[in-house]
């Protein structure tokens, strides 16, 4: 398990603990199962973005706090030495295979209400994922390679220098064409 990962539960923990919250509670309020809630706080389960987003609203807080918040009030710096430090989400694959490694680039920016990534998108072996959905908008920039986005019922294929921007409240998933590495800037805007 990655630090980063690691640093996700904990924090989910810590912040659930401190508003004197249980995980059933939790659970109730975003629509998760409690061992769903469980998992991910004892990091042995490292979902996608959506239930971490449910999660955060259930808290209110933002899904930055899980990440890698910092007390920064001015402009977010971001070198790219610093990409390295990713986090790897199963983005919903059927037997939670992570083929996406998100790489923050306002970490240190605290108040943020977008979060910025860089990803790496990992060879999908097989076709078989699980569409995701949850509250807010969503921008991507592919970089490197082609990327696919089923969208609802229908499936857009994007190449390096497209961009797409869509309600990320209709179910989506974002994967590589053909099983092949891509490499998009992705940005996540999510209501508290």
């Amino acid at each position: 398990m990655s630090k980063s990962s690691t640093i996700v539960g904990e924090k989910i923990k810590s912040i659930r603990e401190g508003k004197s919250l249980s995980i059933e509670e939790i659970a109730e309020r975003s629509g998760l199962t409690a061992d769903q809630v469980k998992l991910i706080e004892e990091e042995k389960n490292l979902p996608s973005l959506a239930p971490l987003i449910k999660i955060a609203r259930a808290l209110g807080v933002r899904l930055g706090t899980f990440l890698d918040d910092e007390e920064e009030l001015g402009p977010a710096i971001c070198r790219k030495s610093e990409h390295s430090q990713g986090i790897s989400f199963s983005n919903g694959t059927v037997d939670a295979r992570k083929n996406m490694d998100y790489f923050s680039l306002a970490g240190n920016k605290s108040g943020r209400h977008m979060e910025p990534f860089i990803i790496d998108v990992q060879p999908l072996e097989g076709k078989e994922f699980t569409p995701s959905a949850h509250e807010g908008e969503e921008f991507i920039y592919v970089l490197e390679g082609e990327i696919e986005i089923c969208y609802g019922k229908k499936t857009y294929k994007l190449s390096a220098g497209d961009s797409i921007f869509y309600d990320s409240i209709v179910n989506h998933h974002v994967h590589g064409v053909d099983s092949q590495k891509a490499k998009i800037i992705a940005i996540i805007y999510t209501p508290i």
